[in-house]
């Protein structure tokens, strides 16, 4: 069976890369590689059998979320593999093409649009900030709340109900005003943000009320992370947990 030129990503960099031996991409395939475009932009590739990554056999596989993952995290290790370059454009998992020739000559007819993209991420990194109320310091303030007052009496019954409703009400009007405070802080030190469907992305130790992605220039990573530092330790005070999550390769900010 033919092999196909399976593309991780464009590399911007001054002089060629190197290929970290790490970086061993997804099973089955041939060793990373690098195809040069033109001067300073190179491809990240392998050869990757058809009987196992064409379109037939990938679309075999795609309900098998154990496979696709796999190979998604294998996909990401190449490109992170290259983090240090000036830009790394990320391509979609299962981006193949029938040989170099027709990869490189993609990647020239969407030159423009890559000069674009190059520049706009060049020595950027993504970070991601999620932001979660704390479910166990939240039920804390709740039982102190609930614990006053005469249990015995259905009066009091009531009240605790209609305080805690009432709680329950100004606890979500408050989230709702930290999670917009919270992300405009974050992005005037971005160049770009996005923020994605909380909703989507559910955590175990309490609601997810924020997922956002910024795109960060390196000359501010400093300061990036003394800000998430300031905000998690003044956030958990009020009952939220905020993490920080990065350096990565722009994934959400060179996809259509």
């Amino acid at each position: 069976m033919a092999d196909g030129t399976y593309v991780y990503c464009v590399v911007a960099y001054a002089r060629r890369p190197r290929v970290s031996r790490r970086a061993r991409g997804l099973p089955g395939t041939g060793p990373v590689r690098l195809l040069d475009v033109d001067r300073g932009l190179y491809l990240a590739v392998a050869d990757a059998p058809l009987n196992r990554y064409g379109e037939a056999a990938i679309n075999r596989e795609l309900t098998n979320l154990e496979w696709v993952s796999r190979a998604a995290v294998a996909h990401e290790a190449v490109v992170e593999s290259f983090a240090g370059a000036t830009a790394v454009l990320p391509m979609k998992l299962f981006t193949i093409f029938s040989s170099d020739a027709r990869a490189v000559a993609h990647v020239r007819g969407e030159r423009k649009r890559i000069d674009t993209l190059v520049r706009h991420v060049a020595r950027h990194d993504e970070w991601s900030v999620r932001l979660r109320l704390d479910r166990t310091r939240a039920e804390r303030v709740a039982a102190r709340a609930s614990s006053s007052g005469d249990v015995r009496t259905g009066v009091a019954y009531l009240a605790r109900k209609k305080a805690r409703r009432d709680a329950d009400l100004e606890l979500a009007e408050r989230a709702h005003e930290t999670v917009a405070r919270v992300y405009d802080r974050f992005a005037t030190h971005a160049r770009q943000a996005r923020r994605r469907s909380a909703g989507e992305l559910p955590m175990a130790d309490g609601p997810l009320l924020l997922d956002a992605a910024f795109l960060v220039p390196r000359s501010r990573t400093a300061s990036f992370r003394a800000l998430a530092a300031r905000e998690a330790r003044a956030l958990a005070r009020q009952g939220y947990g905020l993490t920080l999550n990065g350096p990565w390769p722009p994934y959400s900010f060179v996809q259509d």
